[in-house]
């Protein structure tokens, strides 16, 4: 079992910037694949960023360029750094981690993020 645990979502104006961070404990030496997810009110979760243990970091389109994801490999912290947001960007965001070569798949409980225009 992982547990994750966000931090670091509130009300930004748009153009700002937030850092998310995402604390994971348990067998976290299990996970091949974490990553960032958002869903905004009436649709559907979306992938944000991933980072693979290989060190691999695909993007949304809609973000590539303003947000960053990295690790602190020291203690399993993912961080999502996230500049100029736009008031689309508005949403809960949930961290994932991922065995995908076994059924283990889990979420974190979400952080609000606002962006005011």
């Amino acid at each position: 079992q992982v547990q994750l645990v966000e931090s670091g979502g509130g009300l930004v104006q748009s153009g700002g910037s937030l850092r998310l961070s995402c604390a994971a404990s348990g067998d976290i030496f299990s996970i091949n694949v974490k990553g960032w997810y958002r869903q905004a009110p009436g649709k559907q979760r979306e992938m944000v960023a991933l980072i693979t243990c290989g060190g691999n970091t695909p993007y949304a389109d809609a973000v590539k360029g303003r947000f960053t994801i990295s690790e602190d490999f020291a203690n399993g912290t993912v961080y999502l750094q996230m500049n100029s947001l736009k008031p689309e960007g508005a949403a809960v965001y949930y961290c994932n981690a991922k065995n995908v070569g076994s059924a283990g798949d889990y979420w974190g409980q979400g952080t609000q993020v606002t962006v005011a225009s």
